[in-house]
């Protein structure tokens, strides 16, 4: 007996905690992943760093006679307590009941329609403009706080792939580590060519239908689901054409967006051809490609420290709005509203 399977999901949503599953040598362990705790913390962190950017964006043409001390105390102790915390919470908690094996690799570039690989280089992106922010506000001058703070993505997320070579069931990624650089070069490269983020990575979600068909990987609950269903989930790359074209007209909050995403994806690499003892050979992986238009919730002119902090948070996901998609399987189609 066939599953009836239910059209794709015509619409998505939007909540910032992208997922990276983590699927290795054949054993199914816990699909979600410590990095989704930087994701996290890119929130709550973004939401405070916005809130500081004015003093932030005018630190240059400001006189300073040293660096705040009590502002740098608070960015580095965070930083400090989170990342061991951090280290401590892989060592003791997420890998308590692997055994330890010599550092092994593990070859993953394909895996997902290289949507994991997306989310590693969002994830760093994010975790790159705090740090770079948190860093500004502290008083840092420009440049130091470009490499210390733009480089946090990567030296973030490092240590999360050097443990997975160290254990059983997991193991060393090249492939996310480019990615993770990746989304530290994206932050630093726009900060050095253009003094700005012209360009923004962005997430959105919707909860598709194949996570009822494979809930242990794609996640059982909406939470679950957020952080573990690659189907789910598309990422952007948000741009006001203005910046780039100088069309004064052209409001400078209104972006065009392009986004990716994948569809049908029941396991890592390859789809099984029945679950439960019912086929599922008829449901096809394939890749998704979007333009749409967004905003730039940083363009929202206010005083108030908490809005801006709050625009800076809620400026990571993409807002709902039609868009133009073409798949490898459909073709072009119009989507009214894709959230």
């Amino acid at each position: 007996m066939s599953v009836v399977f239910p059209v794709p999901h015509p619409v998505r949503s939007f909540l910032p905690f992208p997922g990276m599953q983590r699927m290795r040598f054949g054993t199914l362990r816990s699909n979600k992943s410590p990095a989704c705790i930087g994701i996290a913390a890119s929130v709550l962190l973004l939401f405070f760093a916005g809130g500081f950017s004015s003093s932030a964006q005018t630190a240059d043409s400001a006189t300073h006679e040293g660096v705040p001390k009590a502002r740098l105390a608070v960015v580095a102790g965070t930083g400090v307590l989170g990342f061991t915390a951090g280290l401590l919470y892989l060592s003791e908690i997420w890998y308590a009941d692997s055994q330890r094996v010599p550092f092994q690799f593990y070859r993953d570039h394909t895996g997902w329609l290289q949507m994991d690989k997306f989310a590693h280089s969002y994830v760093a992106y994010q975790q790159s403009y705090w740090g770079y922010e948190a860093l500004r506000w502290a008083g840092v001058s420009r440049s130091k706080a470009l490499w210390i703070g733009g480089s946090l993505g990567f030296v973030l997320q490092l240590p999360i792939e050097l443990f997975d070579g160290m254990y059983e069931g997991y193991g060393f990624s090249w492939s996310d580590v480019a990615a993770n650089t990746a989304g530290s070069a994206i932050f630093i490269g726009q900060e050095m060519a253009w003094g700005e983020q012209r360009i923004l990575p962005k997430f959105s979600f919707y909860p598709s239908p194949y996570a009822s068909l494979r809930p242990g990987t794609l996640g059982r609950t909406l939470g679950a689901q957020l952080v573990q269903d690659y189907n789910a989930q598309t990422y952007w790359f948000s741009f006001s054409p203005g910046t780039f074209l100088n069309w004064g007209k052209w409001p400078e909050w209104l972006c065009l967006s392009m986004g990716y995403s994948g569809e049908g994806m029941l396991a890592e690499f390859e789809n099984p051809d029945f679950i439960n003892g019912a086929s599922v050979r008829h449901i096809n992986r394939y890749r998704q490609y979007f333009i749409s238009i967004d905003m730039d919730l940083r363009k929202i002119k206010t005083r108030h420290g908490f809005l801006k902090g709050l625009f800076h948070a809620m400026n990571m996901i993409k807002i709902p709005a039609p868009a133009m998609e073409f798949n490898t399987t459909d073709g072009l189609r119009f989507r009214p509203v894709y959230f």
